[in-house]
């Protein structure tokens, strides 16, 4: 069984939707022999660089509210993770375009490490406040999961996988996905948003038994949000 996962490394509840599924798989029977597949998704593709801004006046600028509006509910966010067992520092967070990092996870894709490239990137962003646009930085989060400095260097002064990136985008598209995290089971099965980990526990289970019993998956639960857990563009 397979699971395709669209996410944005600087989206909060994918990072999050990450640990549920995690913990939805390590309660499921067959959690093994479940394929993640991590595709490529960009929530503010406009995004320009701007290492010394403030993310709480960047945010409040592009939804039209205020830096006190965007203040509360990053603290609130940072609470959501928690719970969750993550550390969020939004005080740290760099503003930055993560096309970059969309890249680097496609290169980690490529040996079989895409989910170490996720969970790096998300602790290097969210936890650690590392600037996941700069080409160094990036660099040295591929050699952390065990990318070659050299090749991690070269293809992203070279945009080696930027068609790969935008392949991904693409197929987001045609499917209809407009927030991430977005979850498809089998290619049939699919769940939006950071749900909790009985809605991916049920899902899982319900998928398996389907294929098992060589049945189509027609089912969906596509009720995510940003209020209720993913981020749309």
């Amino acid at each position: 069984m397979k699971i395709d996962i669209w996410s944005d490394i600087m989206c909060p509840f994918c990072y999050i939707g990450k640990r549920r599924l995690e913990a939805s798989l390590e309660q499921f029977e067959h959690g093994k022999d479940v394929e993640i597949i991590w595709h490529s998704f960009q929530l503010d593709p406009g995004m320009q660089p701007a290492p010394g801004a403030d993310l709480y006046g960047y945010l409040a600028q592009r939804k039209g509210q205020s830096r006190e509006w965007s203040v509360g509910i990053h603290r609130q966010m940072e609470q959501n993770a928690k719970a969750d067992g993550l550390e969020y520092n939004f005080d740290k967070a760099v503003v930055a375009n993560s096309f970059n990092a969309h890249q680097l996870i496609q290169l980690a894709k490529s040996k079989g490490l895409g989910d170490k490239a996720e969970e790096r990137l998300f602790r290097a962003y969210f936890t650690e406040g590392r600037d996941v646009a700069d080409i160094n930085t990036l660099t040295q989060l591929g050699i952390d999961i065990g990318l070659s400095a050299i090749e991690t260097g070269e293809m992203l002064n070279n945009d080696e996988y930027a068609a790969a990136v935008a392949t991904d985008i693409q197929w987001a598209n045609e499917l209809g996905i407009t927030g991430v995290p977005f979850f498809v089971i089998n290619d049939k099965y699919a769940i939006s948003g950071a749900q909790p980990v009985e809605v991916f526990t049920n899902a899982l289970q319900q998928a398996w038994v389907e294929q098992t019993a060589g049945k189509p998956i027609m089912h969906k639960n596509n009720t995510g949000n940003c209020a209720d857990g993913s981020c749309s563009m």
